[in-house]
């Protein structure tokens, strides 16, 4: 096996690093471990005639060991997977972690954790970047061919403000009832909202797509299943770009592969990639011209540690780990309480709102979903009623329950770190560590008072005792550890086209560069960057 471009990763990173090289004509070795989605089950059914034509729901639904199902005094979060996305968060024996803080989730599916994503796209503004060694306009053109790519939908409306419009932005999908009510009520109250609360809403924008595609993705046909995976491909995923890959002449695909670490020669130069089977065995040597770490800001962080370990008998720590904070605030759409609603609609959210903050930094990111087939037993389990009279209520309320995600930045610092554990056995494990900054909790508090009188001004209201604040690492939006730097080769930094300043032939494609997060989803950025790094090979 020859050299020339390795990737380590499937993920959203992966393969658009990879789709890049490929459009230009050059070769490209991606190495994955690369757990497969199974196919989805009668792609041509509702999720309503999912319940009435299988012949097991539920095992589909809640598993055969209900572990899809949340008990109730479950404190750490709020919903959970269904059982056919296990594949996505199936662990293998070579990863293993301590975390204080941080609650951490890893992928080694094909397509990686952005297999269970919503699809929010939100691209980032210069005054969020101003961490960055560049703006907006160098990420711009690599937006939008991420977005001729994979089909991004949404509006030129108020969130514009926020979020720059870039190109290929396709049109909307259809809003269900109580998202066209919330946003008909939003245009009533726009002068306050915009004014007073310094709130805009508009249409998320989404990697979903609306109208058929010439690469065979269908258009959203709103069968309500979104949550147990796009059975059309009209939400794009990951999976959906290493199939692409797997078309292009000059790919070469290397699953069931852990990748160990990597080697160097005397002038510290990457010589080959160090992977094992997942289940154990014999390592295999990879050769390298350039390695592309795309694994995902912790896997590739251990990926670079174990690799410091060999070579110099020690490991440093990296720090500056960062994730967006989130908040769930289930809400009541008081005029829609008692009507009927239509399980059969685009089940994620389809409006966003921003909220301004005195800095571009401290931009307030809100996505609403409206809940209509997702699985609802936390909702009514935390209403405090008893069973009978929580169900009796949720039936009439069904059709004005929603909930918004609120999401906050977050910002690098020393003590939230990530290195191999000492005294570990064979000094791989990762021991994360995490805290949030000081004043975390009264600026949550303002944020969420905020956004109560948003939701009242909307027609809804939030009941007491319901607002559930996720652990960190939840949301995984992971980045930090080896930051871009436009103040020279800092030892554990990378520079603007995210080359390690450590090994010169070491590129970094995923988060774990990123040096600012801001209050929004990652997986957009995360392609553009990519994009943009292998554009410049």
């Amino acid at each position: 096996m020859s050299g020339g471009t390795v990737v380590v990763g499937s993920g959203a990173s992966g393969v658009q690093f990879a789709l890049t090289l490929l459009e230009r004509g050059l070769p490209v070795t991606l190495v994955d471990v690369g757990h497969v989605r199974p196919e989805p089950v009668r792609p041509d059914l509702s999720l309503t005639g999912l319940k009435e034509g299988l012949d097991d729901p539920v095992s589909y639904f809640l598993g055969s060991g209900y572990e899809a199902v949340l008990f109730p005094g479950n404190a750490d979060e709020y919903y959970g997977f269904p059982p056919n996305k296990d594949y996505v968060f199936r662990s293998v024996p070579q990863h293993r972690v301590r975390a204080s803080g941080f609650a951490p989730l890893v992928s080694f599916a094909q397509g990686g954790l952005a297999e269970a994503w919503t699809g929010g796209s939100y691209p980032f503004n210069d005054g969020e970047m101003a961490d960055w060694p560049f703006g907006y306009d160098a990420l711009a053109p690599h937006y939008g061919a991420v977005a001729r790519r994979i089909g991004i939908s949404g509006e030129t409306d108020d969130l514009a403000r926020f979020m720059p419009v870039h190109a290929h932005l396709s049109a909307p999908l259809r809003l269900d009832d109580h998202s066209a009510f919330l946003l008909q009520s939003y245009e009533r109250a726009r002068g306050s909202l915009n004014g007073r609360l310094r709130a805009w809403m508009g249409r998320s924008r989404l990697a979903t797509v609306r109208d058929d595609r010439p690469d065979g993705r269908r258009g959203c046909t709103y069968l309500g299943r979104c949550l147990w995976g796009c059975p059309t491909g009209s939400l794009w995923t990951p999976g959906l770009g290493l199939s692409e890959c797997r078309t292009r002449q000059g790919f070469t695909y290397l699953p069931a592969r852990f990748a160990s670490h990597f080697a160097v020669d005397s002038r510290r130069r990457i010589t080959h990639l160090v992977a094992e089977p997942p289940g154990g065995g014999a390592a295999e040597e990879v050769p390298v011209d350039r390695l592309v770490l795309a694994a995902g800001t912790l896997p590739s962080a251990r990926i670079f540690l174990e690799s410091v370990r060999r070579l110099d008998g020690k490991s440093p720590a990296l720090a500056g780990l960062m994730d967006n904070r989130q908040i769930l605030m289930p809400f009541v759409t008081t005029p829609l309480v008692g009507r009927a609603w239509n399980p059969d609609t685009y089940q994620y959210h389809q409006l966003a709102l921003g909220l301004e903050g005195d800095t571009p930094r401290d931009y307030v990111h809100g996505l609403v979903t409206t809940l209509k087939t997702a699985l609802a037993h936390p909702i009514v389990q935390n209403v405090p009623l008893d069973l009978r009279s929580a169900l009796g209520v949720f039936k009439g309320a069904h059709a004005a329950l929603g909930l918004v995600n609120i999401n906050f930045h977050d910002t690098r610092r020393d003590g939230n770190r990530v290195s191999l554990e000492p005294g570990d056995a064979d000094g791989r494990r990762l021991l994360i560590e995490y805290a949030p900054e000081t004043g975390e909790k009264e600026r949550l508090g303002a944020a969420c008072d905020r956004m109560r009188r948003i939701l009242r001004a909307l027609g809804g209201i939030v009941p007491p005792g319901m607002t559930h604040v996720r652990p960190m690492g939840a949301s995984v939006h992971y980045a930090g550890l080896l930051p871009m730097t436009a103040s020279g080769a800092a030892p554990l930094t990378s520079d603007a086209g995210c080359r390690s300043h450590d090994f010169e032939n070491l590129w970094l494609a995923d988060g774990i560069t990123f040096p600012f997060v801001p209050a929004k989803n990652l997986t957009f950025t995360l392609m553009a960057n990519a994009t943009r790094i292998a554009a410049g090979f």
